[in-house]
């Protein structure tokens, strides 16, 4: 991140807030321009004024994180949302996917995890790194992808660019775009979102 980076941050747990802005602190390009304590608070100050990120409790009183998220990307879609939560459980996983959020990470992770989740939402990318702590059952949809398409796709919901897999796979990027649209076709979605909840369903992460 090369230059500052303006946020709300949104939790009814003032301990965890207080927790939140000693880690933010520590890097001078992240400005924490105020906190919202439910839902509600968190749509007016964006409405008031918009940041560049958020990062929010999934459970807070009047409007969740959930519904939240739903309403930045439809509203200020150009904000990226993080989402913080105590529950590993891939229900929610599924409905932050569908609500368009940029990333998520269980409070029980470490200062460090955060702040790779903002740098890695901020340069256009998901942050789900720790997805396999998060409770699925195993769907044999990869069988429809062969090995390199399902290489591909690990790859893909692990945040790299066309160009990055092409280097590491010694192919041109040409041919991993091809690979791309061929697993978006075989699978029939459109998003990279719904790629990140494909590879959840059947345990690629």
């Amino acid at each position: 991140m090369n230059k500052k980076i303006s946020l709300y941050i949104a939790d009814d747990h003032p301990i965890v807030v207080d927790g939140l802005r000693e880690i933010l602190k520590s890097n001078q390009q992240l400005i924490v321009k105020d906190v919202a304590h439910d839902g509600e608070q968190l749509i007016k100050l964006i409405e008031s004024a918009p940041v560049d990120l958020v990062i929010l409790d999934i459970n807070m009183p009047k409007m969740n994180g959930i519904q939240c998220t739903k309403w930045i990307k439809d509203n200020q879609p150009d904000i990226r949302v993080i989402i913080l939560t105590m529950y590993p459980e891939k229900t929610y996983i599924d409905q932050l996917l569908k609500a368009g959020a940029d990333g998520c990470l269980l409070k029980s992770r470490g200062s460090s995890d955060l702040l790779e989740a903002i740098d890695r939402v901020m340069y256009g990318k998901s942050y789900f790194d720790w997805i396999t702590d998060f409770k699925t059952d195993l769907v044999k949809n990869e069988s429809k992808l062969s090995e390199r398409e399902i290489e591909i796709v690990k790859l893909i919901v692990g945040g790299k660019t066309s160009s990055e897999i092409a280097n590491l796979l010694f192919i041109s990027e040409a041919t991993v775009k091809t690979h791309r649209k061929n697993i978006f076709k075989k699978l029939k979605i459109h998003h990279a979102t719904e790629l990140l909840n494909f590879a959840l369903n059947n345990s690629l992460l």
